[in-house]
C-alpha cells in the first residue's frame, strides 16, 4: 500500500490562522492537521465547510487539492479527478499554489493506478516547488511510489532520500518517518526482507501513531513483507484488521487494496478462498472505477483457478488469462502479467496440454516471478516426459531462492520462507518419485527436509531491548492467562517487535552441505535402517534404507494412513487422563489405530530391508501426528526422529559428544510430581559418578526449582549442562510456534528465549507439556519448541507431542536418565527405559539421538 501523503500547502504562520478565525484558511488548516492523522472522513467536512467559505481562486485552488486528496482516499475516483481539473483551470493561480495542487492530483492520480499520468503530473509539481522544501517532501514521497508501482527502484530511492533531506531541513519528524517506512517498502520489493523489516520497525513509532488509520496502513504494508517471509497467518490476520480500519473510516479503495494483499497471500495455501477474497476486491475497485486495481485481482482470482482442483474451472480461467494478462500490460504491472502468464503454462503442462513455447525468464523479474517460471519450465518438461528436464529446472529455482535465503538465520524466518519454494519442490519429488531411482528420491527427499537446514544461526550479541520485551511479554501472558491472549493489542506489538528484532538481528551462515545417499549408507550397518518417508501431490513412499541390501522405493496407502492418524492426539491424551472402564475402552479403541498405523506405516518399509534394532526416521510434515514410538513395530527399537538425513549425517560424523556431560534440571511451578521426576534423575546421574569418582556425587548435578527456576536461570543453566531435564508445564501455540513455551516461576520461556541461549545443551529432555509438538508449514517445515532447541543447536529433544501422565513420565524418565549417566545415546536410552518400565510412551527422541 506505501505511505502516500498529501502536498500541503498550510498557511505560513500560526499567527495568520489565529487572526482569521474560521476563514476558509483556517478551517483548510484544521483540515490539513487531520488528513495529516488520516482521520479522513473529518478532514473531508472541514475542507467542505473551507471550500464553501473560500473568497479567492489561490484558496479555492489549494482547498480543492486537499479535498480531492481525502475522497480519492475513501475512493471517489472521479469526483477527485474534477476537484484536481476545476482547481488547475482557475485563472488566479501562483506558481506555488499550481505546483501544490499539481501534486494533489499526481497523488489522486496514484491511487487510481493511472501511472503514467500520475508521473508527468508530480514531475511537473517537483518543478513548480523546487525551491519549498516543506512542500516537496510529499510530492517526492509520492512519486516514490509511483516509481515502486513500476519496480524503478533507482528513482525510488533518489526520491525517498531527496524526501528525507526536506523533512530533515523543515523539522519534520512525521514525514521523515513516512520516508523511512517507504524506504523499507523499497527494500522489501528489492528483495533484503531483514532490511525492511529493520526500517520499517524504526519508522513505526511515529508513523504509526498519528491514528488508527495510519497504524493500519504500517501494518498492511508490513503484512506485505511478512507475506514474502512466508508468515502468511500472521499476514493475513494483520490484513484482515486493517481491511475493518478502512471500511470503518470508509477507505473504500484502501480497503480493496488490503483485500488485494489478503488474497496475493491466501494464493500461496488456499486457493477457494484467495479467489473469493480477489474477486471481491475486484468488485470493489470497479464500483470505485479503479480498473487497473481490478485487473490486478482478476488476475489473482484467475491463478487461483488456475492452480485449483476443478477442470471446468481451469479451463475457464485458461480462456480468460490472455485478456487479464493485457489489460495488466495496459496498465503498467508487467510483473503481474508474466506472473499471471507462466502460471498459465504449468497449468496447461498439468492439463497434459504444454505450451509450445514459455516467455523467456528475466533476471529483472521479482523473485516470485522467477520461481514461477522455473515451476513452469518444469511442469512443461513433466508434460513431454522428461522427467530429467522437470528435476534440472526444479533444482535451478531451489538455487536461485537458496542463495536469497542464506542471509537469514532465524528459525522463524527459515522455516516460514519454504513457502517459495513449495511449486518447484513439488515439481522435483514427483519427477524423482516417478523415475523410481533411490538415489534420485533420495537427494529429492533430501532438498526439500534440507532446504531450511542449509543454513546455520550466527548467534547474536544480548539483546537488551529484546529481552525487555520478552519479559514484558511474559507478564502479560500471565496477566492474560485463560483468555485468546494473542488478540491483546499489547501483545501483538510486543510480538510485532520480538519477531523484527530477531528476524533481523540473527544472521545466517552457511551449514551443513546436503549428503548423498552414500555417504548415509556408510553410517548404517547390518543392524541399522532409515525410513525417508516422502510425500507429494496425494502420494506417500518410503525410500528404506540399509548399510548391507539395495535401497527400496515402498509405496504406502496415503489415505487409509491419513484417516487413521487423525484426532490421535486427541485420543491420546483422552488415554492418559482418563480412568476406570471408559479409558479401557479408549486405550483399546487407541491400540487398534495404533496398530493400522503400524501396519500401514511402518512394517511395509521395514519389511522392505530386513529386520533392523535402530531405526532412522526423516518424516514430512503430513506425518507430524503419527507417535512412532507407539507403533507396534518400532516398539523394542532404537528410533530417532531426524530434521534431515543430512543433518544426521553430519551430527553423526563432526559433532563430538561431550566426554564427561554436565546434568541439570529444573521443575517449574505446579507440577504434581515434578521434584520427584527431577530427583530420580538426578540420583541416577549423582549414583553413575560416585561410581566413577567415589564422593563427587553430591557436586555432580545441578538442580533449580521453585524461585530459583526462573526463565533466566534456566536460561543461563542451559548455557551451563550438557543435558538439560525440564519438569514444566506449557504448551505449543499453533498460532505462532515460537511463541510455545514452558511455565517457570516468573513466567514462560518461550522459544524466543531459546534462540537468544548462547550454547545450547547437547540433550534437552521435556516433560509435562506438549512442547514436542510442532506446526507444519509448507508440507515439510515442522516448528516448535522441539525444533527450536535443534536449531539453537542441541545434539536431540526427548519431548512428547501430547501431555504423559505424571507417574508415567516419573519413572521412565527416571530410568532414561540411568541410560544417559552411562552415557548411552539419547534414543538408545530412551529404548532402554521403555523396555525396562513396560510403558508404551508417546515420548520421543528428536534430531540425532543415535
Amino acid at each position: 500500500m506505501e505511505v502516500t501523503t498529501p502536498t500541503t500547502g498550510a498557511p505560513r504562520s500560526d499567527h495568520e490562522a489565529k487572526r482569521t478565525s474560521l476563514t476558509a484558511e483556517v478551517l483548510h488548516a484544521r483540515g490539513l492537521e487531520e488528513g495529516n492523522r488520516l482521520h479522513f472522513a473529518r478532514a473531508e467536512r472541514t475542507f467542505r465547510l473551507a471550500l464553501a467559505r473560500a473568497r479567492s481562486d489561490d484558496t479555492r485552488a489549494r482547498v480543492s487539492g486537499s479535498l480531492a486528496y481525502v475522497v480519492a482516499r475513501r475512493g471517489a475516483a472521479a469526483e477527485a479527478e474534477a476537484l484536481c481539473r476545476e482547481a488547475l483551470a482557475l485563472r488566479e493561480l501562483t506558481a506555488e499554489t499550481r505546483g501544490i495542487v499539481l501534486g494533489q492530483f499526481g497523488a489522486v492520480l496514484l491511487d487510481a493506478a493511472r501511472l503514467d499520468e500520475a508521473r508527468a503530473a508530480l514531475d511537473e509539481a517537483i518543478e513548480k516547488l523546487a525551491d519549498l522544501p516543506e512542500l516537496l517532501g510529499n510530492v517526492l514521497l509520492n512519486r516514490s511510489v509511483v516509481a515502486m508501482r513500476v519496480h524503478d527502484t533507482d528513482l525510488a530511492l533518489k526520491d525517498l532520500a531527496a524526501a528525507a533531506s526536506c523533512y530533515k531541513a523543515t523539522g519534520d519528524e512525521l514525514g521523515q518517518a513516512q520516508a523511512t517506512h517507504n524506504l523499507g517498502y523499497v527494500l522489501h520489493l528489492a528483495g533484503d526482507i531483514v532490511a525492511s523489516l529493520r526500517l520499517m520497525a524504526e519508522a513505526r513509532p511515529v508513523a504509526a501513531a498519528a491514528s488508527a488509520v495510519a497504524q493500519a496502513v504500517c501494518d498492511a504494508d508490513r503484512a506485505e513483507v511478512l507475506r514474502e517471509a512466508g508468515a502468511t497467518i500472521e499476514a493475513e490476520r494483520v490484513l484482515r484488521d486493517a481491511a475493518r480500519v478502512f471500511g470503518a473510516e470508509r477507505m473504500s479503495q484502501a480497503r480493496a487494496e488490503a483485500e488485494l494483499q489478503l488474497s496475493f497471500s491466501l494464493l500461496t495455501h488456499d486457493r477457494r478462498e484467495a479467489r473469493r477474497v480477489a474477486r471481491a476486491a475486484a468488485k470493489r475497485f470497479r464500483k470505485l472505477g479503479s480498473e487497473a486495481w481490478a485487473a490486478r485481482a482478476d488476475a489473482v482470482a484467475l491463478r487461483a483457478a488456475l492452480a485449483g482442483d476443478d477442470a471446468r474451472t481451469r479451463a475457464a480461467a485458461h480462456d480468460r488469462a490472455p485478456g487479464a494478462r493485457r489489460a495488466l500490460r495496459r496498465f503498467g504491472y508487467t510483473s503481474e502479467s508474466r506472473a499471471l502468464a507462466f502460471a498459465t503454462a504449468a497449468a496447461s503442462s498439468r492439463m497434459r496440454q504444454p505450451p509450445a513455447r514459455l516467455p523467456a525468464r528475466r533476471h529483472d523479474d521479482p523473485l516470485d516471478v522467477r520461481l514461477l517460471a522455473h515451476e513452469a519450465h518444469a511442469a512443461r518438461a513433466t508434460a513431454r516426459g522428461d522427467d530429467a528436464g522437470a528435476r534440472r529446472h526444479a533444482a535451478a529455482g531451489l538455487a536461485e531462492l537458496s542463495a536469497w535465503q542464506s542471509s537469514f538465520g532465524s528459525l522463524d524466518m527459515l522455516s516460514s520462507v519454504a513457502m517459495h519454494a513449495s511449486g518447484v519442490l513439488m515439481e522435483g519429488v514427483a519427477g524423482a518419485l516417478r523415475s523410481r531411482r533411490p538415489d534420485t528420491l533420495f537427494e529429492w527427499s533430501e532438498r526439500a527436509r534440507h532446504f531450511t537446514q542449509q543454513v546455520t544461526p550466527v548467534r547474536p550479541p544480548p539483546d537488551a531491548e529484546l529481552a525487555a520485551d520478552l519479559t514484558e511479554l511474559r507478564v502479560l501472558r500471565s496477566e492474560l492467562s485463560g483468555t485468546d491472549w494473542f488478540a491483546d493489542r499489547r501483545v501483538r506489538e510486543l510480538r510485532y517487535r520480538i519477531a523484527d528484532r530477531q528476524w533481523t538481528n540473527t544472521p545466517g551462515s552457511v551449514g551443513p552441505r546436503r549428503a548423498s545417499l552414500d555417504e548415509v549408507r556408510s553410517e548404517l550397518d547390518d543392524d541399522t535402517a532409515m525410513l525417508a518417508f516422502v510425500y507429494v501431490a496425494n502420494r506417500l513412499s518410503c525410500l528404506a534404507v540399509n548399510g548391507r541390501a539395495a535401497p527400496v522405493i515402498v509405496d504406502l496407502p496415503w489415505e487409509r494412513i491419513r484417516a487413521a492418524t487423525k484426532g490421535i492426539h486427541t485420543e491420546l491424551e483422552a488415554a492418559a487422563v482418563m480412568s476406570g472402564s471408559a479409558a479401557r475402552l479408549v486405550r483399546a479403541s487407541l491400540d487398534e489405530r495404533l496398530g493400522q498405523i503400524s501396519r500401514m506405516l511402518v512394517e511395509p518399509a521395514l519389511a522392505a530391508v530386513g529386520a533392523a534394532r535402530r531405526v532412522v526416521i526423516t518424516s514430512p510434515g503430513e506425518l507430524r501426528r503419527v507417535p512412532w514410538m507407539m507403533l507396534p513395530e518400532l516398539r523394542g527399537k532404537v528410533v530417532t526422529v531426524s530434521r534431515s538425513a543430512s543433518r544426521w549425517f553430519h551430527a553423526r560424523t563432526r559433532e563430538e559428544r561431550a566426554a564427561n556431560p554436565v546434568p541439570g534440571f529444573a521443575v517449574g511451578p505446579d507440577v504434581a510430581r515434578g521434584a520427584e521426576e527431577a530427583e530420580r534423575g538426578a540420583a541416577a546421574w549423582r549414583a553413575a559418578a560416585e561410581r566413577r569418582e567415589p564422593g563427587s556425587g553430591l557436586t555432580s548435578v545441578r538442580m533449580l526449582s521453585g524461585d530459583r527456576a526462573g526463565t533466566a536461570d534456566v536460561a543461563a543453566l542451559a548455557d551451563d549442562v550438557d543435558v538439560l531435564h525440564v519438569v514444566a508445564h506449557g504448551e505449543h501455540a499453533a498460532y505462532a510456534p515460537m511463541l510455545s513455551g514452558l511455565t517457570l516461576a516468573d513466567g514462560t520461556l518461550f522459544g524466543y528465549d531459546i534462540d537468544q541461549i548462547p550454547r545450547a545443551p547437547e540433550t534437552v529432555v521435556l516433560s509435562a507439556c506438549e512442547v514436542g509438538r510442532s506446526s507444519v508449514r509448507w508440507g515439510e517445515e515442522a516448528v516448535g519448541m522441539t525444533r527450536a532447541w535443534l536449531h539453537a543447536g542441541s545434539r536431540s529433544v526427548i519431548a512428547s507431542p501430547v501431555i504423559v501422565a505424571d507417574d508415567i513420565a516419573c519413572e521412565l524418565l527416571g530410568v532414561l536418565h540411568e541410560g544417559l549417566a552411562a552415557r548411552l545415546e539419547p534414543a538408545e536410552a530412551l529404548a532402554m527405559a521403555t523396555e525396562e518400565t513396560g510403558l508404551v510412551t508417546p515420548f520421543a527422541a528428536f534430531g540425532t539421538g543415535f
